[in-house]
Parts: structure tokens; sequence; C-alpha cells
């Protein structure tokens, strides 16, 4: 059984049925049913049509059902007529549940998990595990998003920026059970790319390309954090790393610049550096600069900040922390990063010791405490 087939043809069956008529809930319903029969099936039987015997059997699941409630009897009148599954709006029918997982009106919580189970394909339980949440609690989650937008209509073009957020989200969240969400990221982000010629979609995916290829660099064996300067660069994805560039400067060569292009044309400088002393921090400087004018976001200008202190020294770059909020996450830990760098171990002791008690999660907070008792250590 290809899981891997199943789940590329999942949005394009699920699309062909909202684009019917059918609402969306009950449309995922129907098509997980499906699914679940193909798997059944489809080791003794495999048929020549996988997506054709998908919307077949998904269709017939969703009349079954559609029968059984009474309430919806006229709508069934609508729907008894079982058209031919078709191939030429497969591309249009997903991107249409691009648009609809990533809607408004979802939180971005639920718009991530809606979007990995409707268009990713991903089970609820593999979504739960991923989220280290029970299966009970995300199948809640998943149903009140489909609730929200099963009486969305899609007769309006999706904002592309919001679907771009929600992948970025999926890409974010990393790796946790037996699903990579970084790679099913990118995997989507693929699907999208292909599906519209918009440099921000490539923007990202240059972007999730890139940063993909660090993956095996930034822990070590015990499985503490690597910082970027200190990783093993022989281990980073250089095939990775060469699709990422050139779809980053196809991207680039339209003239729209985005902040996803911005945010892949300093990820592509790194890994253009053989070693982290040969990082060219000026041009970095210079897309942190661009990307301060796209979004102004604070946590921009706190990278921004890491820029400056290495392109013009430590002292340049606390000033250029001074102007930034200090209750912004991580913000103490760069300021001890930078005071380090400018000579006062006394005071990054203390800041580190401080962003460790700080830090969001188990790893960053174990490597601020070995920073910190090494500075300690040093000093005694």
């Amino acid at each position: 059984m290809d899981e891997l087939l199943l789940r590329s043809l999942t949005p394009q069956v699920l699309g062909i049925l909202v684009r019917r008529g059918a609402d969306f809930a009950a449309a995922e319903d129907a098509v997980q049913d499906a699914l679940v029969e193909a798997v059944r099936v489809w080791p003794a039987d495999p048929p020549r049509d996988p997506k054709a015997w998908l919307v077949t059997v998904a269709w017939r699941k969703f009349l079954d059902a559609t029968r059984a409630n009474t309430s919806r009897r006229r709508r069934e009148d609508v729907f008894d007529d079982e058209p031919a599954p078709g191939t030429p709006s497969a591309v249009d029918d997903s991107l249409q549940l691009y648009f609809l997982c990533a809607h408004p009106s979802l939180t971005p919580s639920s718009a991530v998990a809606l979007t990995l189970r409707a268009v990713g394909g991903l089970t609820t339980r593999q979504i739960a595990e991923a989220y280290l949440v029970p299966e009970a609690t995300m199948g809640q989650r998943i149903s009140r998003a489909k609730r929200t937008v099963a009486e969305v209509r899609l007769d309006q073009p999706g904002d592309v920026a919001t679907v771009l957020r929600v992948l970025y989200l999926v890409f974010n969240e990393g790796y946790s059970g037996n699903v990579d969400l970084a790679a099913e990221a990118i995997r989507l982000t693929r699907q999208l790319a292909a599906a519209i010629e918009h440099p921000e979609v490539a923007g990202l995916l240059a972007l999730m390309l890139l940063s993909y290829a660090r993956r095996e660099a930034r822990t070590a064996p015990d499985g503490s954090l690597v910082p970027l300067a200190e990783q093993d660069r022989g281990r980073w994805d250089t095939v990775l790393i060469a699709e990422g560039v050139s779809v980053l400067q196809a991207a680039l060569a339209r003239d729209r610049l985005g902040e996803f292009q911005a945010q892949a044309a300093i990820a592509a400088l790194h890994a253009d550096a053989a070693t982290a002393a040969e990082t060219d921090w000026v041009q970095i400087l210079e897309w942190y600069d661009e990307l301060v004018g796209l979004t102004d976001n604070p946590v921009v200008r706190l990278n921004r900040a890491v820029a400056v202190g290495e392109a013009d020294g430590p002292r340049a770059g606390l000033a250029a922390l001074a102007e930034i909020d200090d209750s912004l996450p991580r913000y103490t830990a760069v300021a001890a990063y930078l005071h380090e760098r400018d000579g006062d171990p006394v005071l990054a002791a203390r800041l580190y010791a401080e962003a460790a008690h700080r830090a969001p999660n188990l790893a960053e907070r174990d490597h601020l405490t070995r920073q910190a008792a090494r500075l300690n250590t040093r000093r005694d």
C-alpha cells in the first residue's frame, strides 16, 4: 500500500466532492471512509486509476450518509446522479482546499490541524501524536474546524498570504511522534508551488528547503542543540541547498520581493559560507533591513540586532537591541550573546541563566544553562 500516494490524492478527491456540492465536513468524512476502504481492498485488488476509484467510493459514501439523514432528503435528490471523476480541475480542487483550511475564521492551531488532515491526508492520531495531545482532543479540534468552514463558499480569490502562514506554522512545528511535520510542510508547499506561480510561495519553499538542509547538524548525538556557528557543515544537505537556492533565484528574478524571499536569501547566505567565519554578515544585515521594511516584526528586529553585532561589532548590536522591547522571547539570550562578545562574561553568564529560566522548551533551556556554566567555569 502506497501511503504517500493516498495522501497526495486526498486533497484532490476531497476537492472534487466539495466542488460537486458536498459540505466540507461530510465530504471529509466520506473521503476518510474511502481511504479506509482503499487500505482494505487495494493490496489484493489494486485499481487501474486510484484517483477515480477513490472519487467513486467517496461519492457513494457521501450519498449513503446523505440518504441516512432524513433532514437532507431534498439535498439527496440534487446529488443522486454520480458524475465521472474527471481530471482537468484537480489542481484547482486542491488549491481550493488550501484556502478553505486557512480560512480567516479559524484559529491558527485549527487551521494547521485542518490543513494536515484535509490537504496532508494525515490521520487524527498522527496529528495528535505530532502535537503531543490526546487523539480525542485533536479530533474535537478538527471537528470544530470542519463545522466552522462547512458553509464557506469559495467563490472569491483566496488569500495566499494566509495559506503561507499556515504552512510556515506547520514547518516550524518540526518533528515529534512518527510524523515529520517539517517534511510534510515541504511536501504541501511543493504542491502549492506547482499549482500557482507566486514568488512568495516559491520563497517559502526555498526557505523551508534551506532550513531543512541543516537539520541533521542542529543537534549533537546526546540531543543537545548545536548553534549555527558550531554546526558541522559537512552534514548539511547540499542537494537541498542547491534546490533551495535555485528556487529562490527564480523567485527573486520576478522582482516582487516578499518576506519569505528575504528570509530565504538570509538562509542562502548562511548556506553559502564554507565556515562560520566566512559568513557574509554585511549582506545578511542588508537583507534584514529589507525584511524590517517589509514586516516591521519585533522578532525580525531581534534577529537583525544579532546581524548588526556580527557585521558592525557587539556594541552596535547592543545599541540595536536597546531599541527593542526587552519582554520579547529570546531577548535575554541575544543580550547574553552580545555582552559575551563585548567582553563582559560576568553579565553574560547572568543573562544566559536568566534566559534559560525563560526558555520555551527543554532543549533550549539546557543549551542556555550550559552557556552560563561555561562562562562561570572560566571565571572560577
